[in-house]
């Protein structure tokens, strides 16, 4: 396990180097999803399937950007899904994006992850990894080396609220429920990443984000293996819950390596909140 994080530190200084060098333009390819990929999509991609290649504890992975696993030993322990480039398409807007990995024994499903590590490339390189607690390290330029700075805890309630999907599709007690948390004095934070979105939420204590089942696409869009899971993990580490509307998103399995589900994480409060809202909707 211990390796597998050392890695992601040096994938995390090459993508951050090839975001601040490399065409930020989009390539001629979709993937697996049906998405556009930047060519820093493609880059980063290889970055990790490189870094992580060399790691024995690593038996397979799977990312965002590839249809099946790419098998690597035999006898590894660990299953690697992972989100390259998340929010790739603000980077031509230099707004801040991340990478996010998730760590896995058996299979992929939500209760057989043991370990998050996600990936901000803003102002500073900054990254999170949750095992038994959640930390938070800094790059440091002069040391080239990432430095501990705290541990993220998750209060009671936030002050914060980052809900996500087209509006125009939100079911009515989705809308009505998140009107209510603006009329409560929630502030908007919201940039369509969803790496920096979640991120300010950890950092300041609390709140909530929302990606929904909408009209157009009931089973959300965020992937559970890439993305949901990871982030479930992280926020059950550091007090906060992590659900589908009803459901604890690390008791959900998966039929297909690219599924989506809705998904909601916050502090206690606000997933109190939406367990309201969303009971007996489905």
């Amino acid at each position: 396990m211990t390796e597998i994080i050392e890695k992601i530190k040096d994938i995390a200084v090459e993508i951050s180097d090839a975001i601040k060098t490399k065409d930020t333009g989009y390539a001629d390819t979709c993937n697996i999803s049906g998405d556009i990929q930047v060519k820093l999509d493609v880059i980063s991609d290889d970055i990790v399937e490189k870094h992580l290649s060399c790691v024995n504890s690593v038996n397979e992975i799977i990312s965002e950007e590839k249809e099946e696993p790419v098998k690597f030993n035999e006898n590894g322990k660990y299953l690697v899904a992972y989100d390259p480039l998340d929010g790739s398409s603000l980077i031509d807007v230099n707004l801040s994006v991340g990478s996010i990995f998730g760590i896995y024994k058996g299979d992929y499903s939500g209760e057989n992850i043991v370990a998050a590590v996600y990936v901000v490339y803003g102002p500073r390189l900054e990254l999170v990894v949750a095992r038994d607690n959640v930390e938070l390290f800094r790059f440091n330029e002069k040391t080239q080396n990432f430095d501990y700075i705290r541990e993220i805890k998750l209060n009671e309630k936030g002050k914060i609220l980052g809900p996500g999907g087209t509006q125009k599709c939100w079911y009515p007690y989705h809308k009505e429920m998140i009107d209510n948390l603006f009329k409560e004095g929630y502030r908007l934070r919201y940039s369509g990443g969803m790496v920096p979105d979640l991120h300010q939420i950890l950092l300041k204590g609390g709140g909530l984000f929302a990606y929904p089942g909408t009209t157009d696409k009931p089973k959300g869009k965020l992937r559970k293996l890439f993305e949901v899971f990871p982030f479930a993990y992280v926020f059950n580490k550091a007090g906060g819950l992590a659900i589908d509307g009803e459901n604890d998103l690390l008791k959900l399995s998966y039929q297909g390596f690219h599924d989506t589900t809705p998904c909601f994480f916050g502090s206690n409060y606000e997933i109190e909140v939406v367990l309201n809202t969303y009971k007996g909707r489905k």
